[in-house]
């Protein structure tokens, strides 16, 4: 396969799991905001929803002032924003158009039509008038778009290239949500609390969980209360959790194997021995050392990988 039509292949994929992403941490930034707290905790939380993306400056440099409405306006429909909704969903349909002859018609189809709709639904206000609405509208697109990739095409490179671009952006993404929302809670994890402050956690740590789809999946695994260690092993170390980090590096090792050519290739043996850390990891050991710590080494791995695939796979190599 031509570089050029897998790295158009990689991104189509992996800013469709961004736009899902997006939405994600903005609804469950949305839901904790209505939850009763002071203003400077709620602005915090705002503030969080920007670290995240690592997008703070370039917030503040227009808006100013953290708030709840700006934060929004700017992660959903700001077009000069590139992690926005928008210029997510339109980066993904300009890559599918870019490669339409290596798509199935469905594909390109519910690509070309989630971008018609997003416009359509900003502009008659959808998103203002229910936000945790569009937020849905906006995960069940990408679902959709998933589901129609894996149902319709040929299981060959192409496949496997999209795949890889989901499931590393997905590992980036839920490292990232789970080392700004661990932060943002003050409180010693295992220490003594009040009734508020546990009835707070309690809303706290079920918006987390619900954010990556993982509230009856943390239920039916644990059958216990909500506890923010159990939710950080959940998240990290759980190979059967979909959006887990040890789940997404077990699907980028497995595809990055149908793609490699050579039997030495750096980033399969990189994306190995990051895989191994998380399959042999314990929960106790990664918060004995410290959490932050752990969630920022991976973050910079798993960014160092994405460099590593794009130099050995996606962009062109010059003439020798």
């Amino acid at each position: 396969m031509l570089s050029r039509t897998a790295d158009h292949l990689f991104w189509m994929s992996r800013y469709m799991e961004r736009a899902e992403n997006t939405a994600r941490m903005l609804s469950v930034s949305y839901e904790t905001s209505l939850l009763p707290q002071s203003a400077a905790v709620s602005q915090l939380g705002w503030q969080g929803m920007l670290s995240i993306s690592e997008l703070l400056p370039s917030y503040q440099a227009l808006y100013g002032e953290v708030a709840a409405r700006d934060v929004m306006r700017f992660m959903v429909r700001d077009e000069d924003n590139p992690s926005s909704i928008i210029s997510c969903i339109r980066a993904a349909r300009e890559n599918a158009r870019a490669v339409r002859g290596t798509l199935t018609t469905e594909v390109w189809e519910t690509q070309n039509q989630t971008w018609l709709e997003v416009n359509r639904m900003l502009k008659a206000g959808d998103f203002e008038r229910d936000p945790g609405q569009f937020f849905e509208w906006v995960k069940f697109r990408s679902h959709l778009s998933r589901g129609v990739t894996v149902g319709t095409m040929l299981m060959d490179e192409a496949l496997h290239f999209m795949r890889l671009g989901t499931f590393l952006e997905r590992a980036d993404n839920t490292a990232r949500l789970l080392d700004v929302k661990f932060h943002a809670v003050e409180s010693d994890f295992f220490g003594a609390a009040t009734q508020q402050d546990q009835e707070y956690d309690f809303y706290h740590w079920s918006a987390i969980l619900r954010s990556v789809s993982a509230f009856e999946i943390y239920r039916k695994v644990y059958r216990d209360v909500i506890k923010p260690e159990r939710v950080a092993e959940l998240l990290i170390l759980r190979p059967d959790m979909p959006r887990s980090l040890h789940a997404s590096l077990n699907e980028v090792v497995a595809n990055l194997a149908l793609v490699v050519s050579a039997s030495q290739s750096e980033t399969e043996r990189r994306a190995g021995r990051l895989r191994a850390d998380l399959r042999y990891g314990r929960i106790d050991e990664i918060l004995a050392t410290g959490l932050h710590a752990f969630l920022t080494q991976f973050l910079d791995r798993v960014n160092e990988l994405g460099g590593l695939l794009s130099r050995e796979f996606l962009v062109p190599q010059p003439l020798n």
